[in-house]
C-alpha cells in the first residue's frame, strides 16, 4: 500500500512538470498570413496599424467590424480615409452604392489585396466587377522587384521582396479610369487607383508588402510609407476588420475562464482530481483476461504507414500537388477536357460538361490556380480536398 502511493507521488510529480515544461516552452513562428491588425506574427498587421499615427501625425484611428453598408449608410462623413489590408476582398451591390457616396464626398479609400473575386472567376462581386478587376500572381521566382511609377517616390533601384510578397499584380482593370501607380519588373501594374468625385480609391495587389515581415526591413517600411501617403491626411482613418474576418474581442469560454484568477485555479484543481481519479481507477480489481488480438488486416496498416509517413513530413504542396494532377488527369480523361489554362473559357467547359453549377468550377479552379508555387497550409489542403470531394459527387 504505501509502495502504491508512492507510485502515485511520483506519477502526479512528473505529469505537474510535463503540464509546466509545455506552458513554459517556446512557440513555433506561424508563418500563416492572417493580416491580422491584433497578429505580432511575421504576417499580422500589427506594426502598420499601430504606425498609422506616425504615418498620418494627429489623425485618430477608429477600427470598424461592420460591413461598409452598415458603417456608412444614411451618414455624410468626411474627411476621412479608410483602410482595408485583406485576403480578398467582397463588396456587394449596397457596399459600392455607399463606398461610391462616401469617396465622391471627399474621402480616401486604401484596399491591399492579392484577390478580387468576380465575374472571371465565377462568383459575384460588385467592386471587381464593376472596375473589371483580376489579380494574378507570378508563379515563377520568390523575389519580385517592384517599384512605383511617379519620379518623386521612384527608387533608383527597384524594391526586392522574398517570399512572394509582391507576387501579385493586376491581370486585368478598366484603364480608361484607373491610374497605375506602380508596377512589378515584368512591367505588370501591383498598384493602382480610381477616381471618384474628390475622392480616390488606391487598390495594391500585394497584401503581404503591409505586414510586420514586410515593415522590419528598411526598404518595406519605406514602400509602405509612400505607398499609404498617396492618401491625403485626415482627422479620422478607418481600419476595417470585417473583410479580414478580426474579431475585436474574443469571448470564447476558454479566455472568460483563464482571464478569471479564481475559474483558472478552479480549472486546475478539477483537471488535477480528474488526474487523480483515473491513477486510482486503473489499480487492477481482478485478474485480467487475455485478449485474443484477430487476423490483422496488412492492407489497411500499408494504408496507415503511408498516412503517417505523409503526415510526418508535412509537406502540404507535395500533397496538394499529386491531388491537383489526379484531378486534372480524371478530368482529361473522363470529360476529355485541355487542363493546360485555367481560364473563364475553361471554367465554363468544366461546368457545361461535368453538370457542377458555376460557382463550385469557379472556387475549383481559382483554389487550384492559387495553391500552385504557394506555401500550403492545412486549411488550404483541407479546402481543396473538400472542393474536389463536392466535384465528384455533384458531377455526372
Amino acid at each position: 500500500m504505501r509502495s502504491l502511493k508512492l507510485i502515485y507521488i511520483v506519477a502526479i510529480t512528473l505529469i505537474a512538470a510535463y503540464m509546466v515544461a509545455e506552458y513554459n516552452k517556446p512557440h513555433p513562428t506561424l508563418w500563416k498570413p492572417t493580416l491580422s491588425y491584433n497578429d505580432k506574427i511575421p504576417f499580422g498587421t500589427y506594426i502598420t496599424y499601430h504606425e498609422l499615427k506616425q504615418l498620418f501625425p494627429g489623425a485618430e484611428v477608429k477600427g470598424t467590424n461592420k460591413t461598409f453598408y452598415d458603417q456608412f449608410h444614411d451618414t455624410t462623413i468626411v474627411n476621412s480615409n479608410y483602410i482595408i489590408i485583406s485576403g480578398d476582398i467582397k463588396f456587394n451591390k449596397y457596399d459600392f452604392k455607399e463606398l461610391v457616396k462616401y469617396l465622391e464626398r471627399g474621402n480616401s479609400m486604401f484596399i491591399a489585396t492579392a484577390s478580387y473575386p468576380g465575374k472571371f472567376t465565377g462568383l459575384k462581386n460588385v467592386l471587381a466587377d464593376t472596375l473589371k478587376i483580376e489579380t494574378n500572381l507570378i508563379l515563377k521566382g520568390n523575389t519580385t522587384g517592384i517599384n512605383f511609377t511617379s519620379n518623386k517616390l521612384k527608387r533608383a533601384k527597384n524594391y526586392e521582396f522574398d517570399n512572394g510578397m509582391a507576387n501579385g499584380y493586376f491581370k486585368r482593370f478598366d484603364t480608361t479610369r484607373a491610374v497605375v501607380l506602380g508596377r512589378n519588373e515584368s512591367d505588370d501594374p501591383n498598384f493602382i487607383c480610381f477616381k471618384f468625385g474628390k475622392g480616390t480609391l488606391f487598390l495594391c495587389a500585394n497584401p503581404e508588402l503591409f505586414t510586420n515581415y514586410s515593415l522590419l526591413s528598411e526598404q518595406g517600411a519605406d514602400y509602405a510609407a509612400k505607398a499609404l501617403s498617396y492618401m491625403p491626411v485626415q482627422p479620422v482613418i478607418y481600419w476595417d476588420h470585417f473583410q479580414n474576418g478580426d474579431i475585436e474581442q474574443d469571448m470564447s469560454p476558454q479566455l472568460v475562464s483563464f482571464s478569471n484568477p479564481s475559474l483558472k485555479w478552479a480549472f486546475y484543481l478539477i483537471l488535477c482530481g480528474m488526474l487523480i481519479f483515473i491513477l486510482y481507477e486503473m489499480k487492477r480489481r481482478q485478474r485480467i483476461i487475455p485478449v485474443i488480438a484477430p487476423l490483422r488486416n496488412s492492407t489497411v496498416d500499408f494504408v496507415n504507414v503511408v498516412g503517417q509517413v505523409y503526415y510526418e513530413q508535412r509537406n502540404n504542396a507535395n500533397i496538394a500537388q499529386k491531388k491537383v494532377l489526379y484531378f486534372l488527369e480524371h478530368l482529361r480523361t473522363i470529360y476529355h477536357l485541355k487542363t493546360n489554362v485555367f481560364d473563364k473559357e475553361f471554367i465554363e467547359k468544366l461546368a457545361r460538361k461535368t453538370g457542377i453549377d458555376d460557382t463550385l468550377a469557379g472556387e475549383l479552379v481559382m483554389h487550384m490556380h492559387y495553391i500552385n508555387g504557394q506555401r500550403v497550409t492545412d486549411d488550404d489542403l483541407i479546402k481543396l480536398n473538400q472542393l474536389i470531394e463536392q466535384f465528384y459527387i455533384k458531377s455526372r
